[in-house]
């Protein structure tokens, strides 16, 4: 369990890159990263009720190889604790990724695009052996004075037994306050993907703080509500964009 915990204090203090959206915000915008450039996420995020914790702790690496395209891989390890059995960790599922922007007027400040993702069965923690497919489309739109929305949602083919298909959706939006200081507030929800689980409502606050023209700092919580009670989520990251 020390090197999971060693990975974990890493995601805080590791490299990722600065976004104006997506990332910390569990709701996605349409903009790709930029053509020939890397962004890349070094991240710890999780939810919890009382002192009970799901935690993954990785890297999100993006890649602009072509003007509206980027290709994501999400390389996470998980661990959680339990009154019952303590920390344990391990490897968690690889998500691959290709978001493709089909629509931009950047006259008017608005896109959209579908970030179709594979979610790999590589845990060394689930007994899931099946690869889950989600099919989102995501739309923004950028005002005069810094403010920005953006949202959408899709489908997630999820196989196996007991787990069933559902939909998720989210709206985010967020102020740049400063050059170097963005806030926002988000509010997403997702049906059950068990066939005995219930839909979960997340609201959240987050900031981007850029450090410099290359790191960016990325942080966002907030409360979910299922099965009648209230657990709390966070995101942390700091952010390479080169």
């Amino acid at each position: 369990m020390r090197v999971v915990h060693w990975v974990a204090a890493l995601a805080l203090i590791g490299a990722a890159p600065p976004a104006m959206a997506g990332p910390p915000y569990l709701t996605d915008d349409p903009e790709p990263t930029d053509t020939g450039h890397w962004e890349i996420y070094a991240f710890t995020a999780g939810e919890g009720y009382r002192s009970t914790l799901e935690e993954d702790a990785g890297l999100d690496l993006n890649y602009g190889p072509i003007a509206g395209v980027q290709l994501t891989a999400t390389l996470p390890l998980s661990f959680s604790r339990s009154p019952q059995e303590g920390w344990r960790g391990g490897t968690d599922d690889v998500e691959l990724g290709v978001k493709y922007r089909f629509f931009h007027d950047e006259t008017n400040g608005l896109s959209a695009a579908i970030f179709p993702r594979a979610i790999l069965p590589t845990s060394s923690r689930s007994p899931n052996e099946n690869t889950r497919f989600l099919l989102p489309v995501w739309a923004g739109k950028d005002f005069s004075g810094g403010t920005s929305v953006f949202g959408g949602g899709g489908f997630t083919i999820n196989p196996g037994a007991g787990n069933r298909d559902f939909w998720q959706a989210g709206i985010a939006v967020t102020q740049d306050v400063t050059k170097r200081l963005s806030v926002g507030t988000e509010v997403t929800r997702q049906g059950a993907d068990t066939q005995d689980g219930t839909s979960q409502t997340r609201f959240g606050i987050g900031s981007i703080i850029q450090l410099s023209d290359h790191y960016a700092l990325l942080f966002s919580g907030g409360p979910t509500w299922a099965d009648h009670r209230t657990s709390y989520r966070f995101y942390a990251a700091l952010g390479l964009n080169f």
